[in-house]
């Protein structure tokens, strides 16, 4: 039988020396269909006649001759190349059984290996669809906005740097781009792997594939047909298809050997039986078609399972050495937290509340792009507290901002601010954090006085703790996180973290000096980083893994996998999931072997003839099939967690009283 690969043929070449056919003859079901007609018209002939009946021997051979015609066309064309492959064990056992006057076994025997190959292909074809159907959703036409303002359809292929294109609820995103006008919620799924919709507005990025579900929205194309995100994305996943698993390898070393020792088991069970039945049904049972599938039929599984949530393989060599990692060593900034800052702390002074410090603050800082402004912006959205329009609004870069707030003159920013703009210093004896741990103080006055301060910090994932947890549980033995950020900040976000192992005050060779030292001590290591700054310790770990790699052309280039968001969770799926792979690809492999070496010795023994090897033998094909097909499912329950969206800071740990923590 030949053997379907569920990697892609097509980039192999003619022969891959691997003992098993990847160039298919073309099989088409209609000719399964009419073949195995004529040879139950045989069957029937031979019931309502007599047996030996001429029509039904005619019938039995014509339908031998089309069932057979694809198989043994395989087989001269490896033997063309040189090839000995197991196509030639079915070639041969169909011809022996045609040469021998039982057209009706011929027929039946190839019919049930065509059969196999027709499930197996359309399976392999399935799977690498529900990877495809991740990756097809850019639309082939786009709306392109003209100079005068009209709307033009255009091919999404001719789309260019820095053309804009109009997107409405429903569609799908034709190029990555940047909101020029409009705002509307995106299901992202197909690029970051969240369930949920993403709000996106003015100046946010929006990949192509993605869908917009609500408002109507232009778009400034920053990069267009395979310069996409989801191109890169599509060019990933078929270089991950081209690579194969180190067991794989081996298997393939042997393939060639193996068909040479079943012709000679063949001759043997001939020279001591005379039996051409058990000779034939030798040859098909030796098909190791559920050893072959094996491995790929679990590495295509995975794949598609790890797709799905968004994690990028290239190499799927990978799969199998994640679930010998027993260290992950973490970035901080970007990576166990969120690389923006948020409101951590409000300190009202006096009689001052903290809503009225929020307002304040807020209010002050409504018209300023400072990240402190953004931070108390969502604070004061979330909380509820409305914001004052300021009047005679001023900012001096770097220091503070002033502004009239319902007839009162505000100022937010540094001490330093303050006090040069006549704020009594006293104000900062009520501070009673270390800014050392990392703290960016703002203080706000109204009136010529401090009515309080704002603490702001890098906040932690939501789900970083329990992400770290959970690759304790994995078995991973040690955790560490390396930062260029002072020793205090990281000492605090390993602490809030559970992270065993804080190392700060790194420089990037420093980072890749503590990775080869963990290795050195025996340690498989996994680098995880933003792939901005990282790319020297990522390459220095067994494994790579760059976080938020939507749209990061860095991110995507600097690391062996990619998580295309920032759900830590991915993390320990990913380790479980190659486990569960390499438990699949085990029982796979052993119950191919089983397979085998049951059925050449009831073979052998004449216990089955050939139509039931036959039989078996595409059983057992499903049966591997199947059996990996359960690693799709995997993490099936991430899909319901949506991650804080980075435009959104992570909220404050307390509530709005003064000094909460």
């Amino acid at each position: 039988m030949q053997v379907t690969s569920l990697l892609s043929q097509h980039e192999h070449g003619p022969n891959c020396g691997c003992g098993h056919d990847h160039e298919h003859s073309v099989v088409h079901l209609w000719q399964a269909v009419l073949g195995v007609v004529f040879v139950l018209n045989a069957f029937l002939v031979d019931w309502m006649f007599e047996s030996g009946n001429t029509l039904a021997s005619a019938s039995a051979m014509i339908g031998s001759i089309i069932l057979g015609y694809p198989i043994i066309v395989t087989a001269v064309k490896d033997l063309r190349r040189g090839n000995l492959s197991i196509n030639e064990l079915v070639a041969i056992a169909v011809l022996a059984a045609f040469a021998s006057g039982d057209y009706k076994t011929a027929g039946i025997v190839a019919f049930f290996m065509l059969t196999g190959e027709i499930i197996e292909t359309r399976t392999a074809q399935g799977a690498r669809d529900s990877i495809e159907s991740l990756i097809k959703l850019t639309p082939t036409k786009a709306r392109r906005i003209k100079k005068d303002g009209s709307e033009e359809e255009v091919a999404a292929s001719e789309l260019a740097v820095g053309d804009v294109i109009r997107i409405r609820p429903g569609d799908n995103v034709a190029a990555d781009g940047v909101i020029a006008s409009g705002q509307g919620s995106f299901n992202q799924a197909t690029i970051t792997g969240e369930s949920l919709p993403a709000e996106k507005s003015v100046g946010d990025e929006v990949f192509a594939g993605t869908q917009n579900l609500t408002g109507v929205l232009e778009i400034k194309v920053s990069r267009a047909g395979t310069d996409t995100t989801i191109g890169r994305v599509r060019e990933l996943i078929i270089a991950a298809e081209k690579t194969k698993l180190p067991i794989q390898k081996i298997v393939d070393q042997y393939m060639g050997f193996y068909t040479p020792l079943v012709l000679v088991i063949g001759a043997l069970v001939w020279a001591f039986t005379h039996d051409l039945s058990r000779v034939i049904a030798v040859f098909v049972v030796s098909c190791p078609c559920a050893f072959i599938l094996a491995t790929p039929t679990a590495m295509v599984a995975a794949l598609s399972a790890a797709a799905r949530l968004g994690i990028l393989i290239k190499n799927v060599a990978d799969i199998e050495l994640a679930a010998k990692i027993n260290a992950f060593i973490f970035d901080k900034t970007g990576t166990l937290t969120t690389g923006q800052l948020a409101v951590s702390r409000l300190a009202p002074i006096g009689d001052a509340k903290p809503a009225e410090l929020l307002l304040l603050a807020a209010s002050a800082e409504k018209y300023s792009n400072h990240p402190t402004a953004k931070a108390l912006a969502n604070l004061a959205s979330e909380a509820g507290v409305p914001l004052a329009e300021p009047k005679d609004f001023a900012e001096t870069a770097g220091r503070g901002v002033k502004a009239q707030i319902n007839n009162t003159t505000v100022l937010v920013g540094r001490a330093q601010w303050l006090k040069d703009n006549g704020i009594d210093g006293g104000f900062e004896k009520s501070v009673d954090v270390n800014d050392a741990e990392g703290w960016s103080l703002i203080f706000v006055a109204q009136n010529g006085k401090c009515v309080g301060w704002v603490g702001m910090q890098d906040k932690t994932r939501e789900e970083a703790r329990e992400a770290l947890a959970e690759l304790k549980e994995a078995g991973v033995r040690r955790v560490s996180m390396v930062s260029g950020d002072r020793q205090p900040v990281a000492t605090r976000v390993a602490a809030e973290i559970a992270c065993e192992e804080a190392k700060g005050d790194c420089l990037p060779q420093d980072k890749v000096e503590f990775v080869r030292t963990v290795k050195a001590k025996g340690y498989k290591v996994a680098v995880v980083g933003d792939g901005v700054n990282d790319a020297p310790a990522l390459a220095a770990g067994d494994i790579s893994i760059a976080m938020g790699a939507a749209g990061s052309e860095v991110a995507i280039h600097s690391a062996t996998i990619a998580l295309m968001n920032n759900d830590l969770r991915r993390l320990p799926f990913l380790v479980k999931l190659s486990r569960s792979t390499r438990t699949v690809i085990n029982q796979n492999f052993l119950f191919g072997a089983l397979f085998i070496i049951v059925g050449l010795t009831i073979t052998s023994f004449g216990v089955i003839g050939p139509i039931v090897a036959a039989i078996l033998h595409n059983v057992g094909s499903l049966i591997v099939i199947f059996n990996s097909a359960r690693l799709v499912r995997k993490g099936e329950e991430l899909e319901h967690f949506h991650p804080e969206m980075e435009t959104f800071p992570a909220k404050p740990t307390g509530q709005l009283t003064p000094k909460a923590a």
